[in-house]
């Protein structure tokens, strides 16, 4: 139950803008070969999914603050991101996954209104995707 706990409590940090590696954790549980990996894989992906939420939230609302001289963003910085969402919209969602980039994107998905719905299964998509990969590969190599 440790286990799982710390896998998702990793995958949800780390889909935040807070820095942490769920996938060393997942690869580290694998390789333990002491718990299903259908059940790793499922823990990681809800965990990773709900941090992206938190994500989401916080560009749905984030807006309320940006004449704060705390404020991490520009407008000109806000207004590219809303751009580039706007050009490729929704579908971007399947790069949430990517480092770097993917957890912004969860943000801006949020600035944009993304329905909450809509975001939630592509992400799932998206995330459940590359911990499926991860451990295919990674059990590939045992």
């Amino acid at each position: 139950m440790i286990a799982y706990i710390g896998l998702f409590i990793s995958a949800f940090v780390a889909a935040t803008v807070l820095p942490m590696q769920s996938e060393a954790v997942l690869v580290g549980l694998l390789v333990a070969a002491s718990h299903p990996i259908s059940v790793l894989v499922i823990v990681a992906t809800i965990g990773n999914v709900l941090g992206s939420v938190i994500n989401w939230y916080l560009g749905r609302y984030l807006l309320v603050f940006r004449e704060k001289r705390w404020f991490p963003s520009s407008q000109h910085q806000l207004e590219r991101a809303q751009n580039w969402y706007r050009r490729y919209g929704r579908w971007s969602l399947l790069g949430s996954w990517l480092p770097i980039v993917g957890d912004p994107l969860t943000v801006v998905a949020g600035l944009m209104r993304e329905p909450l719905i809509s975001f939630v299964v592509l992400v799932t998509i998206a995330k459940g995707t590359r911990y499926i990969l991860l451990a295919a590969v990674t059990l590939a190599w045992l």
